[in-house]
């Protein structure tokens, strides 16, 4: 329910807006005039989310799910395996003003042969629904989708988040002058009431919640406002959950060395060393780390995403999204081509929720509202994720599932041979695991 405080109530001062042409209308508020003048030189960040398809489709492909929609239910004109798994593309309307949140829904185990339509009289008793990560998308869970598939009488759902992917692009005005925790709370309430207003539209009561990073912080807060349409909270790898460091912002400023990570000599795994535990100086830092960290600190805070970034380096912010989709080396050559092709097109969509980062994250991706102090009140059954080798430490999950004390069921996975996207790398464990909770819901 939307309320007068919310960020999605359009005021009439907004409504005045919408006669602007739709560059100036979704453009990111209160940009610098520097800011400004370089999106002038670079007019790439121009795009709409409801443009070509064919990348995101391409990718989805690589996984074996063949998609249409979302205004058709008709076939793509393809040869395609016998076994391939259908989805539909759903442009999900959530309010009057025009916002809607792009999905990728699979029922009734994608048809594997049988072009399927949502429906509600062939609505399954379950339905599953994953959310991405920072700076990803639906396509991201390319890899999951016909695993997950398998499950029977299931409803498989993928969201972009308001603001992110191809869903609507509003333009996000945070509330930075109203102190930390009421930043923290506006950006939440963004993301957590437009997931509302979409489950509200999609007519799902109950639904297995999962969400991935940025998502499983999400979707965390989600389930304590609306404990009653959550079945069972799946956190995969969440960011925000520990408290932060003592002074970090100003460790930060002046340049200091991260916490350091080792490897646990019985699991091997990697783990954070303890939020206590004060981190390791190597002297006096040179100016060039002071500048990078001192610049780093200042975007951060004014809310300048990655995503803006690529869209400022112009014809080189598609080598930048190259670069960092390298990381994921168990992939195939055209599996991270894909991936980049996909990214780098988002990136180039107008600035919207993304800018939301350093509203509810202090620098370093600690909460501001941490989640340890608020996931131990949820009410339902409630599992973690971690890969092997995660760069989030899997202690703050422990923590809450050790506050929870029995309460509700709890459990905790890790991943082998996997890093943060573990959902990536290691597809068939994951799928396996998640198959396996959907089954317990029962």
């Amino acid at each position: 329910m939307l309320t007068e405080s919310s960020p999605l109530l359009v005021t009439k001062q907004q409504q005045k807006q919408q006669a602007l042409p739709p560059w100036l209308l979704h453009s990111r508020p209160e940009e610098s005039s520097i800011a400004s003048m370089l999106s002038r030189l670079w007019p790439w960040g121009t795009a709409n989310t409801r443009t070509d398809d064919t990348i995101e489709r391409a990718l989805l492909a690589q996984g074996g799910v063949t998609v249409v929609g979302p205004s058709t239910e008709q076939r793509l004109e393809t040869d395609i395996d016998s076994e391939a798994v259908f989805a539909e593309a759903l442009d999900v309307d959530i309010d009057t003003q025009g916002n809607y949140i792009h999905t990728i829904a699979i029922r009734n185990g994608g048809g594997r042969g049988n072009a399927t339509t949502h429906s509600k009289e062939h609505a399954p008793r379950r339905s599953l629904v994953l959310t991405h990560g920072y700076f990803a998308g639906v396509g991201f869970f390319f890899r999951n989708y016909r695993g997950l598939s398998q499950a029977d009488d299931w409803d498989i759902y993928a969201i972009d988040w308001l603001g992110m992917g191809r869903s609507s692009r509003p333009a996000y005005k945070g509330v930075r002058d109203k102190g930390e925790e009421r930043r923290a709370e506006y950006a939440e309430e963004f993301f957590v009431e437009s997931l509302e207003a979409w489950r509200q539209r999609m007519q799902i009561d109950k639904m297995v919640l999962c969400g991935h990073s940025f998502g499983g912080y999400m979707v965390g807060v989600y389930a304590l406002k609306y404990p009653q349409h959550v079945e069972k909270l799946v956190l995969l790898s969440p960011i925000g959950v520990p408290e932060a460091p003592h002074d970090l912002e100003n460790k930060i400023w002046q340049g200091y060395e991260p916490i350091h990570r080792k490897l646990h000599p019985k699991e091997g795994e990697y783990r954070m060393k303890s939020n206590n535990e004060a981190p390791v100086y190597s002297g006096k830092p040179s100016w060039q780390r002071l500048l990078l960290f001192r610049t780093s600190l200042y975007m951060w805070d004014s809310n300048y995403s990655p995503q803006w970034v690529v869209r400022m380096c112009g014809p080189l912010g598609k080598r930048l999204v190259s670069w960092y989709i390298r990381r994921f080396s168990l992939l195939t050559d055209e599996q991270r081509s894909g991936m980049a092709a996909y990214a780098h097109q988002h990136a180039q969509l107008a600035e919207s929720s993304a800018s939301s980062l350093g509203d509810f994250l202090r620098p370093g991706g600690f909460a501001r509202k941490p989640l340890v102090n608020r996931v131990p009140d949820v009410v339902m059954p409630t599992v973690f994720f971690y890969g092997s080798h995660d760069w989030v430490g899997h202690a703050g999950g422990e923590e809450i599932i050790k506050r929870i004390d029995g309460r509700v069921p709890t459990r905790i996975y890790y991943v082998p041979n996997a890093s943060h996207n573990f959902h990536i790398d290691n597809p068939e464990v994951f799928n396996r695991y998640m198959i396996d909770e959907m089954a317990r819901a029962d």
